[in-house]
């Protein structure tokens, strides 16, 4: 599919802006599935400030959607359409450490956050060497694994709003619950501050090595995965309830539920936006019917389908 370019209209009305426009960029090889139709525009700003400009003068009536690595979401066949921002590590992949205090740009991986802290001797947030995303991710969607969640290091985060203005939100203002917080979704998170306790280096380390030691074993990383496709339901584990209904290894065309870890579906190589969706949704309806228990999704699916 594809879409009107509307870049030069974009362009003409923002005359000074520095970042990139894309009219109907493949969004594919920015997902971790490697699945999914263009984006209508792909814009990667310069600097904050630059995102700020850009947001301040796009039309209202347009849609707006940002993506870190792709690592937790699904682009549908159709596409998206409106615009993708993507916040490139060099303008917003920083990470800093000082004292007790970790600095991060939304860019920047949540392994890279934990490595920054590792080194200055902070410790709390090794659970984020564990998780396969970037910070404004983990933000957005409170992530989490290994008994911690990024609610519990958090000092503030740093967003632009849909109208470009700058905002700071505390820990409290982020209103975070499992796996999500509660800041209006059009705000695109753009930096954050966290706090650990200053810890001996070599107990980091060894942390930071079980939870690898733990994903490699127990989750299939090196497939093209989009990690933990539900979340768990109060006092279960979606993988059991998956693995109960007998969904393991189940297939829709090139999809398919991994035999490794049950809470993980896969591309084995040829599937489409539309095979990984739809495996999920048949899971999901398998697992109701055996457990009465409705599987809610923690991985993100955007755009529209392919007719």
């Amino acid at each position: 599919m594809t879409f009107p370019d509307i870049t030069p209209d974009l362009k003409a009305a923002m005359p000074e802006l520095r970042g990139r426009l894309l009219a109907n960029q493949s969004l594919a090889e920015l997902t971790w599935f490697r699945v999914g139709g263009p984006a209508q525009v792909l814009f990667t700003p310069a600097d904050e400030d630059d995102l700020a400009y850009f947001l301040k003068h796009l039309s209202k009536e347009l849609p707006v959607y940002v993506i870190g690595v792709g690592s937790n979401l699904i682009v549908r066949d159709g596409g998206m359409p409106g615009v993708v921002i993507r916040l490139a590590p060099r303008a917003f992949g920083e990470t800093g450490a000082a004292d007790d205090i970790v600095t991060a740009g939304a860019a920047a991986l949540d392994k890279r956050v934990a490595e920054t802290a590792a080194a200055a001797g902070i410790g709390g947030m090794e659970f984020f060497f564990g998780i396969p995303g970037t910070i404004g991710g983990a933000l957005r969607m409170n992530a989490g694994a290994n008994g911690g969640e990024t609610k519990d290091v958090l000092v503030e985060a740093t967003g632009i709003g849909r109208d470009g203005t700058r905002h700071i939100f505390s820990n409290a203002d982020m209103k975070f619950v499992y796996r999500n917080s509660g800041v209006d979704p059009s705000v695109i998170f753009t930096s954050a501050r966290f706090r650990g306790k200053v810890t001996d280096a070599a107990a980091i380390r060894a942390r930071m090595q079980d939870v690898q030691t733990h994903r490699e074993t127990a989750q299939p990383i090196r497939e093209k995965t989009g990690g933990s496709t539900f979340k768990n339901p109060p006092g279960n584990s979606a993988w059991k309830l998956i693995d109960a209904a007998g969904c393991r290894r189940l297939k829709v065309g090139g999809a398919q539920v991994s035999e490794m870890h049950c809470n993980f579906l896969i591309n084995t190589g040829n599937a489409t936006g539309h095979d990984i969706e739809t495996l999920g949704e048949t899971v999901r309806e398998r697992v109701k019917q055996t457990s009465g228990i409705e599987l809610h999704w923690e991985i993100k699916r955007i755009g529209i389908g392919k007719s």
